[in-house]
């Protein structure tokens, strides 16, 4: 009944308009002819009503937004007016901006970014339309005076340049008055001196230096103090990616490419001191990137002396001498561990493996992250290629003697009986959660902390073993010694979203209200969670609950679903609010139409949406939230400061019969758009949610840096993550030259200092900032030669300079962006001024 109202009502107003136009055009065409801009003005906005007219009849059919077709009729009569000459047309149109205006700020209130696709294209339009009224006749209707029209039109397009203005400044920031209580600084932090000796600075993972040489009082002066360049381009199109934070250790600072190649330098110059290439890149296909080296000091008695060590993109383990780069031949057989070992995978077109196993696939197991020295042991994990199979290889944790190289143990949770090397013509288990982010360690108590993936595939559990349930998406304390796990702590049930646990755990002291304090471990997770759990019992120190979740749709078969997910609610979220239609966004209301009427069409059912065979949007996405970036802990302060990435994403389970006849020779591509899961019965694809045109449906920010107060637990500030400057347009070749601050999905970490400061680079845009730890104010911003997806680290050099250096080889969104850069950051030398 409704719809025929409306359908009448319509039909009524065109019948109506038409005679009102054919009476007005018969007395305009005793005059003159219309302007020929009234007439292109006209049309243009036909041009644009028409299809928010027709949208928004099927959007409000969709149950979405009924402004569309209100605007998109007002806008088609408007045009059709001015087209004839009419003034009645800019009448029209002002009807229409006026509701407009009300319309959105009754819809998002006074929420910037929210108003652009609402308020910007309408203004420059008004103030078009009052522009042209001069040339209206005044036998159309015209006033006589038109300098009203003018100057009021000229406001308004006044008003359109300041919004485009006010968009290269940050909006949405949220600054809370949190009173913050000093912290501790832990021994460990202070043992380090001025070195940075582990991807985290040490095994706390704490990303935290106690310098305070550069301070929120002088940060403002720092400048490029040297770049030096590597020679190992970081090509995107080789699936080669810089996210490396070098080490530091007594003048000499150690980094190693995506390639697995390691370049020592001389840490107050750049000058390289030497380079070492294991020649690994032609035996990996795909997924190559080094994020970290381990280092170890076995004593003045070892013949080798400091060594570095590192992990291969094919699956070896060096020991390098750290003063020339030299192998150090005492360490397994001349130097090299072979990893492949008891790593056993299905035959290639038996993804079921019914027949026999073969050693792993090249490139199908990847020490990315790389290794982690803790005391006397190597402990090392390893990436799975995601999304191709059931049976692929073991997710198995390893300790290797740091000075020999000597297997120790071997944390295989699938098969408890294996402690160490498999029993001859056996291997690990098969698929089981892998460890391939960063872990902490605490000597003291003798334990390490894994952040566990998913058992592969990832988007369909129906198929899984009650252990992979059990550890997906965990976070796992082992003791140092034997390997045997000591406790777990599940951060999500029967993980269907590819919600891996990606960040380094990072340890820290946790006031327990009463004088003391409780040693914590920090896990930032995809879904913005931030989870504060006693490492020492697994036990949450801030509050846990269980909420319920949605259950899947039934077209599924086979699958099973978890009633509820935990929830860290004693935590400020740091992202992912549900979505709605009013948070669709686009550069124009054409666009944002277009993404409302995609959110409308697509399943979503809120955080946990379940997969399905129907088009379904799943939010935070398989890249999160936080990612392997991690969190920095300001010891000083007792605050976390994280960046995230906020992304959904599209997903649609493809029944098998349907994937084998659309691709019928499908080999596997692990992180492409399309998982085969060949063994289950569907295979997956995924795609982030973009308007028509390329521009994220999600209004921004697309990624923040936020600190929480870990006494409280209150978020402190909340700033977004970057520009769109630099941001490259594949489908044009080009690169974005305005700093439009909408925020950028952030991968790399922050990392915060003694002086108050937290230091942040991996945005889309070339730059390193700096923000007060404290009330998140941008204090400085230094330019890089090229993107960055790394973590910044900072060390004090011989010459008693505090450096802050980054590597700079490409924004990971940005395809073409590729470089071999190293950058230090210093203040002016004192004679310098």
């Amino acid at each position: 009944m409704a719809e025929q109202d409306f359908l009448g009502t319509t039909k009524r107003l065109f019948s109506k308009v038409g005679d009102r136009l054919a009476a007005e055009g018969r007395a305009l065409s005793e005059t003159r002819t219309t302007s020929i801009w009234l007439k292109i003005f006209g049309g243009l906005l036909v041009l644009i009503g028409l299809p928010l007219l027709i949208g928004g009849v099927y959007l409000m059919i969709l149950g979405g937004s009924w402004y569309y077709v209100f605007a998109g009729f007002g806008l088609c009569l408007s045009g059709i007016y001015l087209f004839r000459g009419l003034m009645t047309g800019v009448w029209i149109y002002l009807v229409v901006l006026f509701a407009t205006l009300l319309w959105a700020f009754a819809e998002v209130g006074l929420a910037f970014w929210a108003l652009v696709p609402r308020l910007v294209a309408p203004l420059f339009l008004g103030g078009v339309a009052l522009l042209l009224v001069p040339l209206i006749q005044p036998s159309a209707r015209r006033a006589d005076r038109t300098l009203p029209f003018t100057v009021a039109g000229a406001a308004l397009l006044a008003g359109f340049v300041a919004y485009m203005a006010m968009m290269f400044s940050p909006h949405g920031v949220i600054s809370n008055p949190v009173q913050i209580a000093a912290g501790q600084t832990s021994p460990t932090t202070v043992a380090a001196a001025e070195n940075w000796y582990s991807y985290g600075r040490t095994g706390e993972g704490a990303r935290y230096a106690p310098f305070d040489q550069i301070n929120r009082d002088n940060v403002a002066n720092l400048e490029v103090a040297w770049t030096a360049r590597t020679g190992f381009i970081a090509d995107q199109s080789q699936h080669l990616q810089d996210q490396n934070t070098p080490l530091y250790v007594d003048g000499t600072l150690y980094q190693c490419a995506s390639g697995s190649q390691v370049t020592a330098l001389d840490g107050t110059t750049g000058q390289i001191r030497w380079q070492f290439d294991p020649e690994a890149i032609q035996n990996s296909p795909f997924w190559k990137r080094c994020r970290t080296l381990g280092y170890y000091d076995p004593g003045p008695e070892d013949a080798c002396g400091p060594r570095i060590v590192l992990t291969t993109v094919d699956s070896r383990l060096i020991s390098l001498r750290a003063a020339d780069g030299r192998v150090c031949e005492s360490f397994g057989t001349n130097g090299t561990v072979n990893l492949s070992v008891g790593m056993d995978q299905w035959v290639p077109g038996d993804p079921l493996n019914r027949n026999q196993t073969v050693p792993a696939l090249p490139g199908f197991v990847v020490q990315t992250t790389g290794p982690f020295v803790a005391g006397n042991r190597i402990v090392l994990g390893g990436w799975v290629a995601d999304n191709v199979s059931l049976g692929e290889p073991s997710g198995v944790v390893r300790a290797f003697d740091a000075l020999t190289g000597q297997q120790v143990w071997a944390w295989d949770l699938g098969n408890p009986a294996i402690t160490n090397l498999p029993p001859e013509g056996q291997s690990y288990t098969q698929g089981t959660p892998n460890v391939w982010s960063a872990m902490a360690f605490d000597l003291d108590l003798n334990m390490i902390y894994l952040p566990l993936g998913n058992a592969t595939p990832d988007y369909y559990g129906g198929m899984r073993r009650d252990f992979d349930d059990e550890y997906n998406s965990s976070i796992v304390a082992l003791n140092l010694d034997t390997g045997r796990e000591v406790w777990h702590f599940n951060t999500v049930h029967h993980d269907i979203w590819d919600y891996d646990v990606p960040s380094q755990p990072a340890l820290a002291e946790i006031p327990d209200g009463a004088g003391g304090t409780i040693p914590a471990v920090i896990q930032t997770t995809k879904r913005g969670q931030i989870f504060v759990l006693d490492r020492r019992t697994g036990e949450p120190v801030r509050t846990v609950v269980e909420r319920p979740v949605p259950a899947g749709d039934g077209t599924a078969t086979g699958e099973r679903y978890s009633a509820t997910q935990p929830y860290s609610t004693g935590m400020a979220t740091v992202s992912a609010d549900p979505l709605s239609e009013t948070q669709m966004w686009g550069a124009t209301p054409l666009d944002q139409m277009l993404c409302r009427i995609l959110f409308r069409q697509y399943r979503y059912e809120g955080e946990f949406t379940a997969q399905s065979v129907h088009t379904t949007l799943i939010y935070p996405g398989n890249n999160g939230g936080t990612n392997w970036g991690s969190a920095s802990v300001d010891q000083g302060r007792n605050i976390v400061v994280t960046a995230d990435m906020r992304m959904p994403v599209v997903s649609r389970l493809i029944p098998r019969a349907e994937f084998s006849r659309d691709h019928p020779n499908f080999q596997g591509d692990p992180h492409g758009e399309l998982s085969p899961q060949f063994g289950l019965p569907f295979a997956n694809s995924v795609t982030n949610f973009m308007s028509p045109i390329g521009i994220p449906c999600l209004q921004p920010p697309w990624g923040s840096v936020t600190a929480v107060d870990l006494n409280s637990g209150q978020m402190v500030w909340q700033q977004p993550a970057g520009t769109s400057l630099d941001v490259t347009f594949p489908s044009l070749g080009l690169q974005s030259p305005l700093a439009f601050y909408v925020g950028m999905p952030a991968l790399g970490g922050p990392m915060t200092t003694g002086g108050g400061l937290t230091f942040h680079g991996g945005t889309q845009d070339y730059f390193l900032r700096a923000y007060d730890t404290e009330t998140g104010r941008l204090l400085w911003r230094g330019r890089l030669p090229t993107g960055a997806q790394s973590t910044p680290m900072t060390y004090i050099g011989p010459d008693g300079r505090q450096y802050i250096v980054i590597t700079a080889g490409g924004a990971r969104y940005n395809p073409n962006d590729w470089g071999d850069y190293i950058v230090a950051f210093a203040l002016p030398r004192q004679n310098e001024g």
